[in-house]
């Protein structure tokens, strides 16, 4: 049975009458004949005594009449809900970025879109770059701060935000701590301690030791840059990190040189080639468009 059927059948009822039942609802006589006949058929039984004038509900009408407006209180009713649905989909948007949002003001641009668009529901999540990008390819989330160092291929556009360098982290005591900078083949001979095996941290001071031409010792992985500066610290070892988050960390302990020559990675705005966007998506962009970083 079709629902707007329903509709149909209780104007007929209310009206009493086939042509001014059909005017009221822009249809033709024929039409909301037909309809009432489909609704008969499924029921099995006939719901109108019908004169050359006018049509009354009978018996079997009287019974289906209250059942029929249930039914189109019920069609209003998941209408309305489905339309809020759709509304607080369209004003959710999803931005992943990278764990130290704050080192590099990441949560400023954020904020300011939120303060902005007041009416849009912002869904923050960090997770290493890989992370990022694996979800990027699932779409639950919109957009993301990745940090790449290469990227080639078109699955993702990206729009550039801050671009970094490693930098070599050395216990104060160490002979090289007071060098303006240092080659990594100078270090080849010593522990490393770098952040997690997974990480995108991870495989470019990996990579940059690789390109100096040796596989580096690596004594420690952990997650948190502040025990790694910790660790250094106390001479357990040589750091590599980008030089940005280190401005939010007590490094009174370790000496920070720059690396030669300069390995440089780039945190970018990325979103897939392939999938639409939403309309806040959409207006995200724009709003980051005009920040003037590109």
């Amino acid at each position: 049975m079709e629902i707007h059927y329903i509709d149909e059948f209780i104007t007929l009822a209310e009206i009493g009458n086939y042509l001014e039942a059909a005017d009221a609802l822009y249809l033709s006589q024929s039409t909301l004949s037909r309809h009432i006949q489909s609704i008969e058929n499924d029921l099995g039984v006939q719901l109108f005594n019908r004169t050359t004038r006018k049509v009354e509900l009978n018996a079997f009408g009287k019974v289906f009449l209250p059942y029929a407006r249930q039914i189109q209180a019920l069609k209003a009713d998941y209408q309305k809900a489905l339309s809020e649905q759709i509304k607080d989909q369209n004003s959710n948007i999803t931005i992943g970025t990278i764990p130290t949002m704050a080192q590099y003001h990441i949560t400023d641009i954020l904020s300011r879109f939120q303060n902005e668009h007041p009416d849009y529901n912002l869904n923050i999540v960090d997770a290493d770059s890989s992370e990022l990008e694996k979800m990027l390819r699932e779409g639950s989330v919109d957009f993301a701060f990745v940090r790449t160092r290469d990227r080639s291929g078109t699955e993702f556009q990206t729009l550039p935000y801050f671009t970094d360098h490693i930098v070599a982290i050395f216990p104060r005591s160490h002979p090289l701590a007071d060098s303006e900078s240092v080659s990594l083949d100078q270090l080849k001979a010593e522990s490393f301690l770098f952040l997690s095996k997974g990480s995108m941290m991870h495989t470019l001071a990996i990579s940059a030791c690789k390109a100096a031409g040796f596989y580096p010792h690596v004594a420690f992985t952990g997650h948190r840059a502040e025990n790694i500066v910790d660790l250094v610290g106390r001479g357990m070892g040589i750091g590599l990190l980008t030089r940005q988050p280190l401005t939010y960390i007590d490094t009174s302990n370790v000496a920070i040189v720059d690396v030669i020559p300069q390995f440089t990675t780039s945190i970018s705005l990325t979103y897939p080639s392939e999938q639409s966007l939403s309309p806040t998506a959409r207006q995200f962009l724009k709003f980051y468009k005009s920040l003037g970083i590109i």
